[in-house]
């Protein structure tokens, strides 16, 4: 720069490297915002017939920022490092001057209105302006910065950098070459990222019906009869001395340059590469003397939640004395009326095996099911006496919203010519493959207990002692247990109670995880069996919780325990672990360090695989001194010989 003034027009920043090539939403109100919104918003039906208005557009793009940062627009900001990587998610580069503008100290919490009138005064950068800024820094004038002037601007002027931050930068190989940083690709790469990142976010706004039904701020989702979109209120929380001050879009620009270009340094980028073989042979085999062990068998289900979270049945296992152990899971195969798909059979199963030590609270992952013969997962191995929970477990790549729309109602019940009210065909079939699912030790009947299961999961509350005993008085038992038909019964008393209208069957229905044609789409029912040669194992059901918690310990764990590590380029203490067998992925993110790390992750180049997040790019954000598993991917055939190989790009963003 010798000597050279760094002047650039007022509000104009330079976005962090990372922001563009790998994947942050691009901002609302950029001319290349709008063109891919409109391409892809023309898409929907809704918006043919009802052109979304800019105001309309404006607040989707603000849900698709947020939304890539909380799990709600109802959630708030509670940080300044919140604040600041959800406007980087919009497409914004804020200082941290502009940062304290937003953020004072009485500030204790922005909500998604809040947001939306900061991203309204901190204007977005269009490509336009990104080179008329780099350009008043290009001494030759031959769209490139040399690395000496970079030394000289970046070390001594403004929030100065020290040499090794500043050698971060210039190793970069996708914007450096010959001694020069290239600012005319890295400006071209970035507004060519964000327009897809862009793109893809929008889409899954657009397919997933929670988001669309949910309210963002004090705007909601617009029906065809629509007023126009309120101002966001901002919230009283927020401090302000005056608009004009404190939303001023004036600041120091050379500030905000050295603030974007200090981050530079946490870029490394690496490549996880999964070929044909696995960590080790994972085909499962019987033991050769299985058929003398003792045996028991336990059902289950995974059922996915509106949210997208996963829930399932949880068991304690006791082993009497020291026993070799065989254990399996794999998907329940229910009846299959013809012609329909049964998209369950193709979800991943797994089940991890703690120990109890003293307590509930103090669990030793002992193994878990990593060998495969077809759907079955399944582990052979010693286990002495004592307490164990058996935690399954789906990756929750195959176990989705669906989202194909349903032509036609099945229906449910019906009349004859004398009025009487009866279930229909495929309701009583459907209502049997429930009865199958919920029977959790398969003797064929219903106990108090296995019926309880199925009430919280349909109604979110339990029958009790006096209420079975009248159950059990007018429908069928056996044993003191319900039996089938006394379980299809009691639906049709149901549905005669409601004088035929089937509103709260259907609540039954989607609640077991079975969509408007009696698809079972959004569950995968599984059978565990357990085998000891010594002593016969005792199993029961003791929880139907969300497959976090311990779960998240144990996969962190099995990761640590079996996978490869790699340490990031250049910071010892970020380690990614990563198992790998023939039908999925697992990677974990171990930070060691004192900071809590954000990692920005790009699939895009993967193949043959899908993984459970539903994003090719994301970010996830580790506690200092901890792990977190960062996805999974599921390999998509099971004959993997000729696989091609998965890349998986990762970026690292340290939050100093």
């Amino acid at each position: 720069m010798r000597g050279r003034a760094i002047s650039v027009s007022s509000g104009v920043t330079i976005p962090r490297f990372l922001a563009g090539p790998f994947g942050m939403a691009i901002s609302p109100g950029s001319d290349a915002a709008f063109s891919s919104q409109k391409s892809t918003l023309s898409e929907s039906p809704r918006s043919k017939k009802f052109p979304l208005t800019e105001e309309e557009i404006f607040y989707m793009n603000c849900r698709a920022a947020y939304l890539t940062v909380f799990k709600s627009s109802l959630d708030n900001i509670i940080s300044k490092d919140q604040l600041c990587l959800a406007l980087q998610h919009a497409g914004r580069n804020p200082s941290q001057k502009t940062i304290n503008k937003y953020w004072t100290p009485q500030t204790a919490k922005l909500n998604f209105d809040d947001f939306c009138l900061i991203l309204r005064k901190e204007k977005p950068t269009s490509k336009a302006e990104l080179l008329k800024s780099f350009k008043q820094l290009d001494v030759n004038d031959d769209g490139s910065i040399l690395h000496t002037d970079l030394y000289k601007l970046l070390t001594k002027r403004g929030e100065k950098m020290t040499r090794e931050e500043v050698n971060a930068i210039i190793n970069l190989a996708d914007v450096n070459a010959d001694g020069k940083f290239d600012y005319i690709k890295f400006c071209k790469l970035y507004m060519t990222t964000n327009e897809q990142c862009l793109k893809t976010t929008l889409e899954k706004l657009e397919v997933d019906s929670k988001l669309r039904r949910q309210q963002f701020g004090s705007h909601m989702e617009g029906s065809p009869e629509r007023d126009p979109s309120p101002v966001p209120k901002p919230s009283p929380r927020i401090i302000r001395k005056t608009d004009q001050e404190s939303f001023s879009n004036k600041g120091d620009t050379r500030s905000s340059l050295l603030t974007t270009t200090r981050e530079f340094r946490t870029s490394v980028s690496f490549t996880i590469t999964m070929g044909a073989n696995s960590n080790q042979n994972s085909k499962l085999t019987e033991p050769n003397s299985i058929k003398e062990w003792q045996c028991v068998q336990s059902k289950g289900c995974f059922f996915l939640e509106e949210d997208g979270e996963i829930i399932s049945h949880q068991y304690r296992m006791q082993i009497a004395q020291r026993s070799l152990v065989y254990l399996t899971i794999k998907p329940l195969n229910l009846s299959q009326a013809e012609g329909k798909p049964s998209p369950w059979l193709s979800v991943d199963t797994a089940l991890y095996i703690l120990k109890e030590n003293e307590s509930q609270a103090n669990l030793q992952l002992m193994c878990f099911t990593e060998l495969r013969n077809r759907e079955m997962f399944g582990w052979t191995g010693e286990l002495g006496p004592g307490i164990y929970w058996l935690i399954p477990s789906t990756t929750g790549c195959r176990l989705k919203k669906e989202r194909k729309p349903i032509t036609e109602e099945a229906q449910l019940v019906y009349r004859d010519e004398t009025g009487e009210l009866f279930l229909t065909k495929e309701f009583r079939s459907t209502l049997s493959d429930i009865f199958e699912v919920i029977d959790l030790d398969g003797n064929g009947l219903l106990s108090l207990e296995e019926y309880n299961f199925f009430e919280l999961r349909t109604s979110g509350e339990k029958c009790d002692e006096d209420a079975w005993a009248v159950c059990r008085e007018n429908f069928d038992t056996k044993k003191n247990e319900l039996t089938r038909q006394g379980f299809m019964n009691l639906n049709l008393m149901e549905a005669s109670d409601g004088e035929g209208d089937p509103c709260d069957l259907w609540v039954t229905l989607h609640s077991m995880g079975y969509n408007k044609a009696l698809e079972l789409t959004e569950a995968c029912p599984f059978v565990i069996d357990i085998y000891a040669d010594k002593c016969k194992p005792r199993i029961k059901t003791v929880h139907m919780e969300a497959c976090s918690g311990q779960l998240e310990k144990a996969i962190c764990k099995s990761v640590l325990n079996k996978g490869d590590a790699k340490v990031m380029d250049g910071y010892e203490n970020i380690i990614v672990h990563t198992y790998k067998c023939d039908t999925w992925i697992t990677s974990v993110i171990e930070n060691k360090s004192d900071n809590k790390v954000i990692i920005h992750i790009n699939n895009e180049l993967s193949k043959n695989c899908v993984n459970n997040r539903g994003l090719d790019i994301f970010a996830v954000e580790v506690a200092p001194k901890s792990t977190m598993v960062m996805h999974c991917f599921l390999i998509k055939a099971f004959c993997f010989i000729n696989l091609k190989k998965i890349f998986l790009l990762l970026m690292l963003w340290i939050n100093m």
